[in-house]
Order: structure tokens, then sequence, then C-alpha cells
């Protein structure tokens, strides 16, 4: 299992949130460059980057400094938040972006979700932020009615390869992750599955490992160092 850790954008700073709120941000560093660099100087084999901002209005806030990322990385950057066309799809792969995370598109545009799979089979990646089971959108502010398992078997059929699953609940609260829900998602599909959301320690690496869980996204716990970049996802 791969740890990728995250860079989570709200007004060019980087920040975390707390559950999913955004009136609970914590500013982590002021030069997403410098944190970029650090994550790779740490071990990063690849960065996750979301912009918050543009999760919340709907289109990317962010571009040029993501942009600025792209070009400073020497690792894959994977980028989500406000992307919910093909040509703000275009413009992450023409800058080098190696996954683009469809999530609120993916939910509400099954035929943007299939036609940016055709296009870029590889780089495409659904998000699906979950609470209580149910799928969220638009930043997490709206919770639907909607079954995570059901709509994980519905991409899946859209030709989606790749996931990341969020339990908002356990999102930014150092709880572990949601191991349960994970595996019922392994089991429900085959898509190779990511998981986001209150991943801690290396013993929750173990334990996402040891479920069929490919890859760990992953942000307070390696800010507060009580994850590794190196050593961590072996």
């Amino acid at each position: 299992m791969r740890i990728i850790p995250a860079i989570d954008l709200i007004g060019g700073k980087c920040v975390r949130l707390y559950q999913g709120d955004f009136n609970q941000t914590t500013e982590v560093s002021p030069d997403p460059v410098a944190q970029l660099e650090r994550f790779i100087e740490m071990g990063a084999e690849m960065v996750h980057i979301v912009d918050l901002d543009g999760a919340k209005t709907g289109r990317p806030a962010q571009f040029e400094l993501i942009a600025s990322l792209c070009k400073t990385a020497a690792v894959p950057v994977e980028v989500g938040g406000g992307i919910r066309n093909l040509d703000t799809v275009h413009q992450y792969a023409e800058i080098g972006v190696s996954r683009i995370v469809l999530g609120t598109a993916a939910i509400e545009n099954r035929d943007f979700l299939k036609a940016a799979v055709a296009e870029y089979p590889e780089k495409i990646v659904a998000g699906i932020d979950a609470k209580n089971g149910k799928v969220a959108a638009h930043g997490w502010l709206a919770v639907t009615e909607m079954d995570y398992i059901g709509f994980a078997k519905e991409i899946e059929s859209l030709g989606v390869s790749r996931i990341v699953f969020t339990d908002i609940s356990r999102d930014g609260t150092m709880k572990g992750p949601n191991l349960d829900a994970l595996k019922a998602l392994i089991e429900a599909v085959s898509c190779d599955i990511i998981a986001s959301g209150g991943i801690t320690s290396e013993q929750d690496v173990k334990n996402l490992d040891a479920i069929g869980v490919k890859e760990g996204i992953v942000g307070k716990a390696i800010y507060e160092g009580k994850i590794r970049l190196k050593g961590a996802a072996r």
C-alpha cells in the first residue's frame, strides 16, 4: 500500500478541515510549493491536491497555483475540487496532472463522467465522499440519499477503475479509517480503492493493506509526524 500526502488549498494556503467543515479550518502551511517540496523530500511518490475553494464553488479557483505545483513536482500529482466539465479536465491534463478526481460531477452528470473516462481512462478517478453511508457532494456541503455502494457499482459500469473513498465523519479526526465501509466497498467492486479520512498511524496503514486498499491519502497525521512517508507504505 502506498501513502499519498494531501495538500488541501483554501486561498492559496495549505489547510486542514475537521470532518469537511469549512468553519473548522486550520492553516498548516502558508506556502504550498514549499510544502510540496517537503513531502517529496520525505519520500512521497505521489501528492494529492484538493482545490477546496473550487469544490465549494464548482469551478477551479486555484488553477494557476496548481499548475505551478505540477511544474515543481518531481512526482505524479492527483488533483480534485471543482472539476465539473471536460474543458477543465483537458486543462488539468495539459498541465501534467497524472490523476483527475471527479466528485460532484460524477454524482450529478453521468454522461460527463463516462466521456471523461473514455478520453482519459488512466487519469480519471471517481471520488466518493460519504457520511453515514450516503454520498455527499458540493465540497461535502450536501448529503444525498444515494448509498455509496450502489453508486460505486454504477460508476464502475461506466468504466471507472479507481475510486477515492472518504468517510467524512473520520476526516481530520485522527480516529482511524472506517475499515468496515472500505471492506464492503472492496468486496462490492473490482476498482482499485484509495482510502481517505482518519488514517492516523502505521497500524492503520497495515490494517488498510490487509483488507486490500491500494493507496491511502493522509493529511493531518503526516503534518503532525504520526505517520512517516518513508517506510509507512511498505
